[in-house]
């Protein structure tokens, strides 16, 4: 899915960095996790960066077993064997996902370009597929456009990775012109892919993609798409439900998620009471005069079913809903805890505390049986015992909230990001905790891949 940043290997040996040299993996197989660049076994981190280039581009953090490492790797379009030019204002890398496209055993990163001109179509984007090697990423191959080719555009606009048919190759869903385009794997350096599906609710919907989230939802092995979006024949903000299949994807239900134009922002699929299927949950922060709320569509056998919100009315979620408070603005999904079940963060950056206007903080509600409920649920903020720093107005703790094993010991741990300070907080058998918090890079946090 979708993840913006504010903030771009020339060379490796420019950037005074010393290039890994892994063993390649003995047979061609895909890649353990989908992030995991060089191969060495352990998910590697992917964020936009700015400096050094004019039209931007990705840092690679490589991963250790203990989380992020020291080593990176920064490529643009100024990078050996990436096509195209490091031209100003392309926004190179600010969409980003991650997969094996060309099933070697290196994951793989689809980046965006959505400023990238085109002859004389101005911002009608681009997609560039970087391959992974044992050294990290290394050369690129531009992705066909398939759909139409506009000024303003923006091809490349979201992106999401799955196996949506089932084949056991890594597919890319890729947003274009408002429409979602869905990419069949494989890929090659040469550029051959598969067929490509444009995905439409009618030949007279008004309804435009803006944002995509990839995941299992119902009972067979394929991935399944949502679609996130603004219909404006309905003047609402809704989520649209496409089914993997072997030979077609199958366009399912829609649910409304704001009776407004009010985008959501981010979306994760994870399930959360153990039932075997995925459920959606989506962060809608403008909902309400931007108090926010999350949509948990729960998965099921063949399709999604109910819907529920979730908001800081919600019993046992700490707070209350109040304008600007932004709750849902970023969310991520994980086993904290240990117990089997899913649990998921909510981050709340503009909650006001103690008179600090975007202060912020972040939730925890913990999954279970009856899924994502606010019962035994945790809020942490800079008042929180443990967590550094002291309350201040626009530190917007919470901003990004990420879940993630670093240290595999079966827990998930969160990192989150405050303009004060940005954290890693471990997971426990409790949940999460601030015994032996550590202070992070908010670039790194702020770009995280799902």
């Amino acid at each position: 899915m979708r993840i913006r940043t504010t903030t771009t290997l020339a060379a490796v040996l420019a950037a005074g960095l010393t290039p890994l040299t892994l063993a390649a993996p003995a047979a061609a197989a895909p890649a353990k996790y989908a992030d995991d660049f060089n191969g060495d076994g352990y998910r590697d981190y992917a964020n936009a960066w700015g400096p050094g280039s004019k039209g931007g581009g990705v840092r690679i953090t490589f991963g250790t077993a203990t989380g992020p490492g020291t080593k990176t790797q920064v490529v643009t379009q100024a990078s050996d064997g990436v096509p195209g030019a490091d031209e100003t204002d392309d926004f190179f890398g600010d969409t980003r996902a991650a997969g094996d496209f060309n099933s070697d055993g290196y994951g793989d990163l689809a980046v965006g370009a959505v400023g990238e001109d085109v002859g004389e179509n101005e911002n009608q984007g681009g997609v560039t597929i970087l391959w992974g090697s044992a050294s990290g990423l290394n050369g690129g191959t531009a992705l066909a456009n398939k759909g139409e080719k506009l000024t303003y555009g923006n091809f490349g606009d979201d992106l999401a990775v799955g196996d949506f048919n089932g084949d056991a190759k890594a597919d890319l869903a890729v947003v274009n012109a408002h429409q979602a385009l869905v990419y069949r794997g494989g890929f090659t350096r040469s550029g051959t892919t598969g067929a490509v599906t444009k995905l439409a609710q009618s030949d007279s919907t008004t309804f435009d993609a803006e944002h995509l989230i990839a995941g299992k939802v119902t009972s067979d092995a394929k991935t399944d798409l949502v679609v996130l979006g603004s219909d404006w024949g309905a003047g609402a903000t809704e989520a649209w439900f496409i089914k993997g299949g072997s030979t077609s994807l199958t366009k399912g239900a829609t649910i409304r998620l704001d009776p407004s134009h009010n985008s959501p922002e981010d979306g994760v699929i994870a399930d959360f009471n153990k039932d075997g299927y995925g459920d959606i949950a989506i962060g809608v922060p403008l909902y309400k005069t931007y108090s926010g709320a999350v949509a948990v569509w729960r998965g099921g056998a063949s399709a999604p079913g109910t819907m529920t919100r979730i908001t800081q009315a919600t019993s046992g979620v700490a707070g209350s809903p109040e304008t600007d408070d932004y709750f849902g603005g970023s969310v991520s999904a994980s086993d904290v805890n240990g117990d089997g079940y899913k649990d998921l963060a909510i981050g709340a950056p503009g909650e006001t505390i103690d008179g600090a206007e975007s202060a912020g903080g972040f939730h925890l509600l913990k999954g279970g049986s009856g899924g994502l409920t606010g019962t035994g649920s945790q809020w942490f903020a800079r008042n929180t015992a443990g967590v550094p720093g002291a309350v201040s107005t626009a530190d917007q703790l919470g901003t990004t909230v990420r879940l993630r094993d670093t240290n595999k010991d079966g827990r998930a741990d969160l990192f989150v990001t405050g303009f004060l300070g940005s954290y890693r907080l471990p997971g426990s058998a409790s949940g999460l905790t601030t015994t032996g918090i550590s202070e992070v890079e908010y670039e790194l946090v702020d770009g995280f891949l799902q």
